[in-house]
């Protein structure tokens, strides 16, 4: 079993700053990319950022600049620095990992449940 759990949201201000986890635990063998989504009401899940085991990176372009994706490889975890953020920021952050779980095999996604960032003064 894989599990990954996210930590890190909560209620900002306009202009702050917060910086989310997701830390992948279980049966793992390699994660080859994790990555972070958000769901904001009323419109469609997008890709956040995301990065592979060979460091390759892409934002969506309305937080290039202002957000950072990083991760720690012996801890199985995946950051994401968020600053400058504004209330077009408010939504649903979930972790996704794309993991292999033994030598082999072609890996699979696995979700985190989400944490919810709410930029609001």
């Amino acid at each position: 079993q894989v599990q990954l759990v996210e930590s890190g949201g909560g209620l900002v201000q306009p202009g702050g700053s917060l910086r989310l986890s997701c830390a992948a635990s279980g049966s793992i063998f390699s994660i080859n990319a994790m990555g972070w989504y958000r769901q904001a009401p009323g419109k469609e899940r997008e890709l956040v950022a995301v990065i592979t085991s060979g460091g390759s990176i892409n934002y969506v372009d309305s937080v290039k600049g202002r957000f950072t994706i990083s991760r720690d490889n012996a801890k199985n975890t995946v950051y994401l620095q968020m600053n400058s953020l504004e209330p077009e920021d408010t939504a649903v952050y979930a972790c996704n990992a794309y993991i292999s779980v033994r030598v082999g095999d072609y890996g699979m996604n696995y979700w985190g449940k989400g944490t919810l960032v709410t930029v609001s003064s």
